[in-house]
């Protein structure tokens, strides 16, 4: 048995199918994945992610830790209400772990990382840590839901009480606050407007229920994974990880370089890297006929080399087989993949593939 979170007894009287989730037993899917993934592109989706890591980061000394351990760079958020995307990396420039990062105010600060990479996170957090005068927490006491697509703020501000609907209808995206005891940030991972609440853990089945009944239909990861995939968003411990770079995983723009002084953890390996050339980069793949694209098919790009698929799955709203794949950098504009003995063509594309309901690749 895994960990659990507060609406795990929830997810089962409306018949989720739970599987194990870095540790956790999440909701796979609630009977369809492929309507669930439609319900969000379409109105939208609610998704319990309580299973994410929530570590707050209070002191004097917060901003200048998450500039060391950061390779994107908070000292560049405008002022308080503000979210960051960025890597944690090694030394080596590989990535620990992809977060988000909240400034809260000049002494507060909230990172949501990976469930999967939580211990090995926590112990780099609060290593780096010990140099600065900052307080690391983790926040067990707290849940995590996420409301996703076209209606989600509809249906969000449609629950909260006046004050906190008048505080979340004037974020903009990668904006948050606190408000009427919960966090809500205009955040998300599905290429569709929402909002991400962090709220406490015994409050989450009640809010629950009330997002339900005002339309959010309960979605499993199964459908956020191929949601965050048709957004070209990518996955760790598929897309990235230890062994790579933010330079050839897509991600060099969360690269901060300025100012220069900034020695942030990995900042000199990234550096060679990108003097030396980057010999791969990730790309999105789009299957030009019939069959299934698949995490580790090899894929063959001509005289460039070889690469492999990092994330494949069918996409139910551009109704074929797509993917993220790290192939060499001279990869031109057509590839094949192995599929079960055969060589299919594809086309190699610049992810997204959708955002906001709409389809942004040339389809045959």
């Amino acid at each position: 048995m895994g960990k659990r979170t507060a609406l795990y007894q929830t997810h089962k009287a409306l018949g989720a199918k739970i599987v194990d989730f870095g540790g956790w037993d999440m909701p796979l899917h609630y009977g369809s994945q492929i309507e669930e993934h439609r319900q969000v592109r379409r109105a939208a989706g609610m998704f319990d992610v309580s299973h994410m890591t929530v570590v707050d980061l209070r002191g004097a000394g917060a901003r200048d830790c998450l500039r060391r351990i950061l390779a994107n760079d908070v000292g560049r958020l405008p002022g308080p209400g503000r979210a960051l995307y960025s890597c944690m990396l090694t030394p080596d420039g590989g990535v620990l772990d992809d977060l988000i990062t909240y400034w809260m105010d000049e002494q507060w600060y909230r990172v949501v990382v990976n469930a999967a990479t939580r211990d090995k996170d926590l112990a780099w957090m609060r290593e780096q840590a010990s140099a600065f005068e900052v307080n690391l927490a983790e926040r067990t006491d707290l849940a995590m839901l996420a409301v996703q697509g076209p209606r989600a703020v509809e249906i969000v501000a449609g629950v909260l009480d006046s004050r906190s609907r008048e505080a979340a209808g004037a974020l903009r995206p990668f904006q948050a606050v606190a408000a009427g005891g919960l966090f809500i940030g205009r955040t998300g991972y599905t290429g569709e407007d929402g909002f991400e609440l962090i709220l406490p853990a015994d409050e989450a089945v009640a809010r629950w229920e009330e997002l339900r009944e005002a339309g959010a239909a309960p979605c499993g990861l199964g459908a956020r994974d191929t949601l965050r995939l048709e957004a070209g968003l990518n996955l760790y411990g598929s897309d990235m990880d230890e062994s790579t770079t933010p330079l050839e995983s897509g991600l060099g723009w969360t690269v901060a370089w300025q100012p220069e002084e900034r020695r942030f953890i990995g900042r000199e390996a990234l550096e060679a890297q990108r003097a030396r050339g980057v010999a791969r980069r990730l790309v999105g793949l789009v299957l030009e006929g019939r069959g299934v694209l698949r995490d580790h098919q090899k894929v063959h790009a001509g005289d460039a080399g070889d690469g492999e698929i990092t994330s494949g799955s069918f996409s139910p709203t551009l109704g074929r087989a797509i993917a993220l794949a790290r192939v060499p950098a001279g990869t031109g504009d057509r590839c094949t993949v192995e599929v079960r003995g055969r060589e299919l063509a594809a086309r190699v594309v610049e992810p997204p593939f959708v955002r906001n309901g709409r389809v942004l690749v040339e389809l045959d």
